[in-house]
């Protein structure tokens, strides 16, 4: 009987919480800052991609979406793969 009662009396399991995300803060407007870079940095970017665009302004993903579907209405870069997420590169000139 001893026995079986000590079964219960060990250390309980301690669970991790488990590993933290750090919070991103990403920006939800343009600063003059932010729009320059985009317009300059961008369209010499070889593959544009929503999640790259998102990593090197530090903007939100809704943000960037708007701004990768403006540049390529301008022309400025070029739409590769229309899906849910879009694919673009840089616009390609005749001399390269």
């Amino acid at each position: 009987m001893a026995a079986a009662m000590a079964g219960g009396k060990g250390k309980k399991k301690k669970w991790n919480k488990g590993k933290a995300r750090d919070k991103v803060d990403n920006k939800v407007l343009f600063t003059k800052e932010t729009y320059d870079r985009l317009n300059t940095e961008v369209p010499k970017m070889k593959l544009i991609t929503v999640a790259a665009v998102v990593e090197k302004l530090k903007i939100s993903g809704g943000l960037a979406r708007r701004s990768l579907r403006i540049l390529a209405e301008e022309g400025k870069i070029q739409e590769v793969l229309k899906s849910s997420t879009p694919i673009y590169t840089r616009k390609i000139t005749e001399d390269e």
